[in-house]
C-alpha cells in the first residue's frame, strides 16, 4: 500500500485559488437575485454533516480522509467482489435460494418479484424480467430453474450494457474536457470529483477546480483543502456569489492555462427545489456558452443506498439539465444493489461510475459484465 497524494509544492500556489477575471455583463443579467431568499429558508435541508465545520476543522477532517490510499493488493475483480458483498449475501442469496426450487411455477416468478422490488429494482424493471423470463421459459422449453437462472443472469446484463456507449473522459482527448458535477448534499459529489482529480492527474492531465458550490458553509474550503493535497489549483470566491460567475471565471482560466479537464463541483440541492434546480441550469448554460456544448460532461451522483429516492433525483436532475452518465457511490454500504439495474433501465442513463469503497481505485468504471460477474459469483 504506498500514499499517492501530491502535496502542493508552494503554499504561494494558494494565491492562484481565486481568479478575479473580467465577466460578460449577460452573466449577471442572466438571473438576478430573485432565489436569494428562497435559498436562505432551503439552507438548511439536505446538507452535509461538515457544513459548520471551521476552516481548520475542515481541513484536519479532509487530512485526515483515506479515499486516496491505494488498495492495489486485491486487483480490480477483487475489489468490486468486496465492495458488492453485502448486495450479494443479502439480495443476490435470495434470488438464487428462489432459482434453486426444483420446479419453475407461479411461486418462483412471485417469490422473484418480490425480491427484485426490495432489492431497488423497481417495479416496471422487475415486470419487465419476470415477463421475459417466461417468455424465456414459453420459447427454450425451459424446464429446469437453474438454467432459466442463467437466463436471467443474461438478461441483467444486457440492460446494463449502455449500447457501447463511452465512460466520459476515459479515453484521450484533445484541449479542454469540462465535467460538472451534480448531485442532492451528502451523495458523495467532493470525495468523487476528488478521487476523479487524482486519477487523471496521475494520467498525465492537467486538471483545475472549480468550487461551484458556493451556498453550503465549508464547502468552498474543503474543496480548497483537496486541491491543496492534490497539488491542483482551485478557482474560487466568497461564500454566496454567483455560481454561475464562478464557472465562467474558471472555463477562462481553464482555456488560459491550458488545462486538458475543468472539474466543477457544484451546490447540493434536493431535487424538489425549484428554485436551485433553475441556478444549476444556468450554470449548465453558461458553461455550455464558454467551454463549447460538446466539451462539456454532466456527471450525476447518486447515493446507492437512498434506494428508489435515488431514481427520483436522477429522473428530476436530467430533466433540468441533461444528465450523461450516473456516477453510483457507496454501493458497499448497501444490501440492495437493484438500483444500478433501475437507473439504467427505466430512465436510460448509462452508469458510468461506481463507488465501492474508500479507496481510490473503489471509485470503478462500470463494466456491465464485470459486475454481473461479481455480483453473482460466489465467494
Amino acid at each position: 500500500m504506498f500514499n499517492i497524494f501530491k502535496k502542493n509544492k508552494d503554499k504561494d500556489e494558494e494565491k492562484n485559488d481565486n481568479i478575479n477575471e473580467d465577466k460578460n455583463e449577460d452573466i449577471n443579467s442572466e438571473d438576478s437575485d430573485e432565489n436569494k431568499n428562497e435559498e436562505e429558508k432551503n439552507k438548511n435541508s439536505g446538507e452535509e454533516e461538515n457544513q459548520d465545520m471551521t476552516e481548520e476543522e475542515v481541513e484536519a477532517d479532509v487530512e485526515s480522509a483515506d479515499i486516496l490510499e491505494d488498495d492495489s493488493s486485491k486487483g480490480f475483480f477483487g475489489r468490486l467482489k468486496a465492495g458488492l458483498s453485502k448486495t450479494r449475501n443479502n439480495f443476490v442469496s435470495k434470488i438464487s435460494s428462489i432459482f434453486s426450487r426444483t420446479n419453475i411455477d407461479d411461486d418462483l416468478y412471485e417469490e422473484l418479484e418480490e425480491t427484485l422490488i426490495q432489492a431497488d429494482v423497481g417495479v416496471r424493471t422487475t415486470m419487465e424480467l419476470i415477463d421475459k423470463m417466461k417468455a424465456e421459459v414459453e420459447e427454450k422449453e425451459i424446464t429446469e430453474p437453474e438454467e432459466l437462472y442463467k437466463s436471467f443472469q443474461a438478461e441483467i446484463k444486457r440492460i446494463l450494457i449502455a449500447d457501447d456507449e463511452e465512460l466520459p473522459l476515459a479515453t484521450d482527448w484533445e484541449g479542454l474536457k469540462v465535467l460538472m458535477v451534480v448531485g442532492v448534499n451528502g451523495a458523495g459529489k467532493t470525495t468523487t470529483i476528488a478521487k476523479l482529480a487524482n486519477r487523471y492527474q496521475d494520467n498525465g492531465k492537467k486538471v483545475l477546480l472549480a468550487a461551484g458550490d458556493t451556498f453550503r458553509a465549508g464547502a468552498i474550503d474543503q474543496l480548497k483543502v483537496w486541491g491543496n493535497r492534490l497539488g491542483v489549483d482551485v478557482i474560487a470566491q466568497s461564500e454566496g456569489a454567483d455560481a454561475a460567475a464562478v464557472a465562467y471565471d474558471a472555463v477562462q482560466a481553464a482555456k488560459s492555462r491550458d488545462v486538458d479537464l475543468l472539474i466543477i463541483d457544484t451546490a447540493g440541492r434536493l431535487h424538489t427545489q425549484k428554485n436551485l434546480m433553475d441556478e444549476l441550469q444556468k450554470v449548465r448554460r453558461v458553461v455550455g456558452r464558454e467551454a463549447g456544448e460538446e466539451r462539456v460532461e454532466t456527471l450525476l451522483v447518486l447515493d446507492a443506498t437512498t434506494g428508489q429516492n435515488a431514481l427520483n433525483q436522477a429522473d428530476l436532475f436530467n430533466k433540468s439539465v441533461d444528465v450523461d452518465g450516473v456516477a453510483l457511490t457507496k454501493l458497499d454500504g448497501t444490501a440492495r444493489g437493484g438500483i444500478v439495474i433501475a437507473v439504467r433501465n427505466e430512465l436510460g442513463l448509462p452508469v458510468r461510475l461506481i463507488g465501492v469503497g474508500e479507496a481510490a481505485d473503489d471509485l470503478q468504471d462500470f463494466k456491465p459484465e464485470d459486475f454481473v460477474e461479481a455480483l453473482f459469483t460466489d465467494e
